[in-house]
Order: structure tokens, then C-alpha cells, then sequence
């Protein structure tokens, strides 16, 4: 069977002295003097000896640790205080050593990257708790990844060293309990594995990713490596004769370049046949060739070669030298049909663009001195990611959106637009022009007011394409709209343009904020006719204490109005869930467990025709002769007559757990009459699956207006609102509401 990597385990039974271990992570990773190294070992070694039982997990003990950290952290460009720090990391965890120590016998910095790494451990412990989930980050986790980055943006060498005694320990559970592999893979899968990809660390990442799939799909893990397993010895014999014959043309063109072959990594082959629904037969890189040369015009030259020896598979040609991707990543990518017709992926690149996808953050330190300019923008480029994650926090508050963002930067599929010079913008995909504005300068997301796409002007809801270039377009006097944070309206997609409309609103005078948020609420509940209910209880639903903090709230945009709507539903007692309105249900009218009635069960009731309550009114009901409990909103007016006239017949009544599919609401639509008017009202309608029962439409022909009113049937407040917002966004409609019942 293909392992994931062949491990090279570190064998302490064997003839290496300190002193030769010392000598070799010196000269791996460039050091000009092995001696604090060589103090390091030793004083593991006798702090192993003095103390041979203490271990923290069934696992290697700290010696051993030590020295495999170090031998990973070795095959990077890294300084002798981060080798230092991971040999003695595993010590000073387990008590064995502490950091005063650390400080007095070997420097401030060794110590201070050491108590970073320590600090990187809480996630592991607040884990726990988390939902057993494969790749995918959970939600509680947002501030312990937090305080991560912090350590990380002190010193970015503290990730370094995490993820060295990650692989470490992911390589050593492989003798451990299923519980522990599982613990550990899913660790190492949802935090690690994406760190490193962001960072650019290639080779750890494909390393994490493998051994996290092979304990968490162990079948499919199974399955891919058996496939390539079988006949290894003939691919790697066509692999390498493919190689010599690319050499020789290469030389003859007086192309200076190493070629290299290498197995695909069993997670990656795992994502792409998910990806692109194919099974491993399809899979066009198993067999990969990786060419290294000396510039970007030697790069463009190979291809060429390439292409023009082998027939190029069409629409697997990928330029990231051109496009790089998000974390900095840079390459040719193309896919030839050699010999014998089978298929071999050829990826192209200089030695430096291999070094930055092999070592990422680390490949400055390689570079520093020399090609300063390239190589510090790409490492200021990885930092600069993550101090964008804290100040969005910063700005936000609010660690859900912390952890939205960090999912969405590392997970989500990106788009390349251009801007109008051909500057290259990274996206998530479904983004829009504002997402663009934002991403480019927050001032001119602020002083957005159009945007034009491929030349054409499109609306700022609109969604961005691979390959659009766009153009803002702009006032000086213009700023943001609290309308963009209504996020049932489309305007924006990622949380950093999201986090800084909020802070926009947020440096408003707080007597604007709370102006404004009034002028919203009062809007929403005229627009759904909500009726009275206790606004200081929905603010203390929203966990803040007066309703002039709710107002404020609403006003920066910290609290949405729907939000607000939610919650007078939630303390009316209705529950709001989407329904499937085919086939349709039986109407409410004939409903009985919709219904709760204080002091008795199982009546019947029916809904008052004259009001039509709907979940989230206040209601109160009312005990006809012969049709049981009629079921009023608590300011219809007919309802207010009967209690005059009948007050022992009114009871109170709530929103049962159970709720009817579907209600019977009145809507009203003003608009200037035109064209196609009606047939527009009706497909938002029909998009949304909302039934209509009634319509009437009236016109006035001296002002050019329209008046419609519309029976629908809706399962609740929430639908209603998201209803009436999409009605209102059609051309030449003036309002849109809700009709109460006189």
C-alpha cells in the first residue's frame, strides 16, 4: 500500500551523538553554528533520564519529540532560536522544564515563541466539545482561533512551530487508539491543514491533509492508495522515460532546468473525484512531472516545448503565474497526453516559486538579501491576510463573524476579476461589485454609488464572473447604504465588506443611530402591521438592555430588522420554519393543533377572516355558538365590539409548538402604472413559492398609478418580510405592505 509520505522516524538507538544531531539541523537548514542546538539536546537528554515515566499522551516522549520537531522545522529556511524552541517545546509542556528556565539558560526569544505555542494549545482543548465534522471548521472555535492569529502576527515563526509538532504528532498516533487518531485527524484537518495552506507551507499541508483522510475516510483512503499501488513499478518506469525524453528537449533548446516526478497526494485525487463527480480513472494528474527553471520566461518557453512534443488536454491549461492563487501560490499547470496515450500532469515553475509553494512564510528568510522585493511581498501578502482577519474582528465584535470569515477566506471557491489597469482581485465566489469596491480600498467601498462590468453598467447587486473586469463608479460626497446589510437584498457577500459598512455606521452619533433605527423598525412593523406587542422584551430577546439600544443597534447595523421581526415571533410563540407548499396543505381555517388555549385542549378553532392574525401577531380568541374558538388579533376592531358585548366569551389564547403550514395574508402594492407591471408582481411571487388566492388591481389614469391587492399564503412573519422586500425591489413599485383589517 502508498503511504501518505514515507516517515522517516527518529531513531534514537542509533549512532548520533548530540553533537551529530546538532551538525545536522545546523547544516539542513543553514546555520552557521550548531552550539545552542547542541545544548538543547542535551539538556532534553537529562531531563529524559532524570525523569524516564513523565509523558503527556500515549505517545513519544519529549526527547524523541524534540528532535523529530526540529527535523521537521530543519528542511525550512527557519533561524536557530525557532529549532531551539521546538526541541524544547514538548519539555516545558509536560512540566518537565519551565519557561524562566528556558529564558535565563537560552534568550527571551526562545521562551517568548515557546509560551506563543503553548498559547496555540487552547484549541486543542476547547475542541472537545466541538461537532465531530470532516473539514469543516466549527463555529465555537472562533475565539480560541483568534487568540491563535494574535500569536501568530506577533511572530509567524510560533505557527511554524505548531504545525511542526502537529505533523509530529499526527505521524505518531498511527499506534494509538481509534479515539486518539480521530481526535487528532480531525484537529489537524479542520485548523492545521488550512493554516498551512494559507501560509503556503506545501509540503506539510499535503502531509497534514493524507494522514488526517487516511484516519477519517479510512475506505476511501484504502481505495485510492490500492489503485495506485497497482503496477507502480510500470508507472514509475514510463514516468521516468517520459522525464529523460522532456530533459533532452529542454537541452536542446538550451533550457537549463531539473525535472522531478512525483505521486499524487491521496487526499487531492479524494477532492477532485468529489469535485468533479468522475471516478479515479478520469483523475488526468496521478502520473505528474514537475519542471524547475531559472525564469519566468524559461517557464513560458518549457511549456511551449511541452506542448508542442505532447497533445495538451484542452481545458486543464491552469496559469497561476499570471493569476496566482489566494495564499501566493505560483505555477504553470497543464496536462499532456504522452506516450502510449495516458495522461501526465506537467507543472512549471522557477526554483523560487517552488520554494514559496514548498515553504511559504519561511521561503523570506531563503530569499532575504537577494530578491527582497519579490519574496517580501509574497510573505507580507500571507501576514497582511491575517491581520485583516483581526481588524475585521475589531471592527465587527462579533466572533461568529470571525469564524464565517476565516471558513470563507480558507474553503471557499475563489473567482480572478480585473481591475480597470488589469490588476489581478481574488474573491469568493457569488461576490459583487461592492465585495470588489471594499476589497480594493475601503474608501472607495464607501463611496460607491455604481459599477460598470465588462464595460456594460451593472446593478451592485450583481454577481461577479472569473475573467469580469471592473470598474467603480463613484462620488465624493457619496456614503454607504444601510440597505447593504440587508443581506436578503444581495449587496454583499464577504464578511470584510459586510464588517466594514458596519463600522462605517458604527462612527455615527449614536442619536443618528438611534433615529435612524426607530425610522426602520417603525417602517417594518407599519409595513407587516404587526400591531402593539413589547418592544423592551424583544430588545432583551437580543440581549440588550433598553429599547434606545435596540433603536442604535438596528441604526449601525449591528441588529438587523429581521432580526427584530424574529424575535416578536419567538416570544409570541410561533415557530418559523420553511414549507413545501406542494402538495398544499389543508388551509388554517380547518386546522386545530395551530392553536394553544390556556386551560383547555383539543378545541376547535378557526382563524377570523375579518383580521387574519398570522404567527407573530398578538391574538386573543373569542368562543362563537357553533364554530368553536374564533381567533382574533388583539386590535381587530370587530374583536373589540364583541368584547364589549360579550366579555365572558373572550380567553386568552398563543401560538401553539405546532405550526399550520400556510396563512391567509392582504397585501397591498402601490406603483406607477406600466407595461408588464403584473406579470413582474407574479414571478417574484412564484419564485418564492408564495400561493395566491385573491388578486385585484385597480388603476388611476390621471396619476399614472396602480393599485394591487393580493390574497397570499404564507408560513409566517419571516417569509412575509422577505416577500414584501423583493416586491418593493421591482421597477416602479412605490410601496409595498401588509393591509390591516379595520
Amino acid at each position: 500500500m502508498v503511504k501518505a509520505r514515507e516517515l522517516h522516524p527518529i531513531q534514537l538507538d542509533s549512532d548520533l551523538s548530540q553533537e551529530n544531531w546538532a551538525e545536522r539541523f545546523a547544516r539542513e537548514a543553514h546555520l552557521e553554528s550548531s552550539a545552542k542546538l547542541q545544548k538543547a539536546i542535551g539538556l532534553i537528554e537529562e531531563l529524559e533520564s532524570k525523569d524516564a515515566t513523565a509523558k503527556d499522551w500515549k505517545g513519544p516522549d519529549a526527547h524523541r519529540f524534540g528532535l523529530e520537531m526540529a527535523d521537521i522545522l530543519s528542511t525550512m529556511p527557519i533561524d536557530e532560536d525557532a529549532l531551539v524552541a521546538a526541541l524544547l517545546y514538548r519539555s516545558v509542556r509536560i512540566g518537565r522544564l519551565h519557561l524562566r528556565d528556558v529564558r535565563e539558560d537560552f534568550g527571551k526569544t526562545v521562551a517568548k515563541l515557546i509560551e506563543g505555542v503553548q498559547q496555540m494549545a487552547i484549541i486543542s482543548q476547547t475542541r472537545q466539545d466541538a461537532p465531530k465534522q470532516f473539514l469543516g471548521a466549527a463555529e465555537n472555535q472562533a475565539d480560541a482561533v483568534r487568540r491563535m492569529l494574535v500569536a501568530v502576527i506577533d511572530d509567524v515563526r510560533v505557527a511554524l512551530i505548531k504545525l511542526a509538532e502537529r505533523t509530529a504528532a499526527i505521524r505518531a498516533v498511527k499506534s494509538a487508539d481509534k479515539a486518539r487518531r480521530l481526535k487528532v485527524a480531525r484537529e489537524v484537518s479542520e485548523v492545521y491543514a488550512p493554516l498551512a495552506h494559507r501560509l503556503g507551507i506545501g509540503h506539510l499541508k499535503w502531509e497534514l491533509e493524507d494522514l488526517s483522510f487516511r484516519y477519517l475516510e479510512e475506505d476511501a483512503y484504502k481505495q485510492i492508495a490500492k489503485a495506485l499501488a497497482e503496477r507502480r513499478e510500470d508507472r514509475e518506469r514510463y514516468i521516468q522515460e517520459l522525464v529523460d525524453s522532456i530533459s533532452a528537449t529542454l537541452t536542446s533548446q538550451q533550457i537549463r532546468a531539473d525535472l522531478t516526478w512525483r505521486a499524487k497526494h491521496i487526499f487531492s485525487i479524494w477532492r477532485k473525484m468529489k469535485r468533479k463527480q468522475v471516478d479515479f480513472s478520469q483523475i488526468y494528474d496521478v502520473r505528474a512531472i514537475r519542471i524547475l527553471v531559472d525564469s519566468v520566461r524559461d517557464c513560458y518557453a518549457a511549456l511551449g516545448l511541452v506542448h508542442g512534443a505532447y497533445k495538451s488536454i484542452p481545458h486543464e491549461f491552469d496559469d497561476y503565474i499570471a493569476s496566482p492563487k489566494p495564499n501566493g501560490y505560483r505555477s504553470l499547470h497543464t496536462a499532456v497526453i504522452g506516450p502510449q496515450g495516458k495522461v501526465v500532469e506537467v507543472q512549471i515553475r522557477t526554483q523560487q516559486m517552488h520554494d514559496e509553494a514548498e515553504y511559504g512564510v519561511c521561503a523570506h528568510y531563503k530569499y532575504k538579501g537577494t530578491d527582497t522585493e519579490i519574496s517580501g511581498e509574497a510573505y507580507e501578502e500571507k501576514i497582511a491576510w491575517l491581520r485583516q482577519v483581526l481588524d475585521w474582528h475589531d471592527e465587527v465584535g462579533d466572533l461568529r463573524e470571525l469564524s464565517d470569515a476565516l471558513r470563507q477566506d480558507v474553503l471557499e471557491d475563489r473567482i480572478y476579476v480585473f481591475t480597470r489597469d488589469g490588476h489581478v482581485v481574488d474573491l469568493p465566489s457569488g461576490s459583487t461589485p461592492l465585495d470588489f469596491a471594499y476589497k480594493v480600498h475601503t474608501e472607495i467601498g464607501h463611496s460607491c454609488r455604481g459599477a460598470k462590468v465588462n464595460r456594460k453598467i451593472v446593478p451592485l447587486t450583481y454577481r461577479l464572473k472569473v475573467g469580469d473586469q471592473v470598474d467603480i463608479l463613484r462620488q465624493s460626497e457619496a456614503r454607504p447604504s444601510r440597505d447593504w446589510l440587508n443581506q436578503s437584498l444581495g449587496y454583499l457577500k464577504t464578511s470584510r465588506a459586510r464588517a466594514k459598512v458596519q463600522a462605517w455606521f458604527k462612527q455615527l452619533d449614536r442619536d443618528q443611530n438611534v433615529s435612524a433605527g426607530k425610522q426602520l423598525i417603525d417602517s417594518e412593523v407599519k409595513r407587516l402591521a404587526l400591531g402593539s406587542f413589547d418592544l423592551q422584551a424583544v430588545s432583551q430577546a437580543l440581549n440588550l438592555q433598553t429599547t434606545e439600544d435596540l433603536y442604535a443597534a438596528v441604526g449601525a447595523g449591528d441588529v438587523r430588522v429581521s432580526q427584530v421581526v424574529g424575535a416578536v415571533s419567538r416570544l409570541s410563540g410561533a415557530t418559523q420554519r420553511e414549507l413545501d407548499l406542494e402538495p398544499r396543505q389543508a388551509s388554517p381555517q380547518e386546522r386545530t393543533d395551530g392553536i394553544q388555549i390556556r386551560g383547555v385542549g383539543k378545541l376547535l378553532t378557526q382563524i377570523a377572516t375579518c383580521c387574519h392574525p398570522v404567527p407573530g401577531d398578538m391574538i386573543v380568541g373569542y368562543i362563537t355558538k357553533n364554530r368553536g374558538v374564533s381567533i382574533h388579533r388583539d386590535d381587530c376592531a370587530n374583536l373589540l365590539s364583541l368584547e364589549d358585548e360579550s366579555p365572558e366569551r373572550i380567553i386568552e389564547v398563543s401560538w401553539g409548538e405546532t405550526q399550520v403550514e400556510t396563512y391567509p395574508v392582504e397585501i397591498e402594492i402601490n406603483a406607477y402604472d406600466r407595461q408588464g407591471l403584473l406579470r413582474d408582481v407574479t414571478s417574484v411571487l412564484a419564485n418564492e413559492r408564495v400561493n395566491v388566492t385573491g388578486m385585484q388591481t385597480m388603476t388611476d389614469a390621471s396619476a399614472n398609478t396602480a393599485r394591487l391587492q393580493l390574497s397570499i399564503e404564507v408560513d409566517g412573519l419571516s417569509q412575509l418580510s422577505h416577500v414584501l422586500d423583493r416586491v418593493q425591489r421591482i421597477h416602479n413599485v412605490i410601496f409595498a405592505k401588509r393591509i390591516r383589517a379595520a
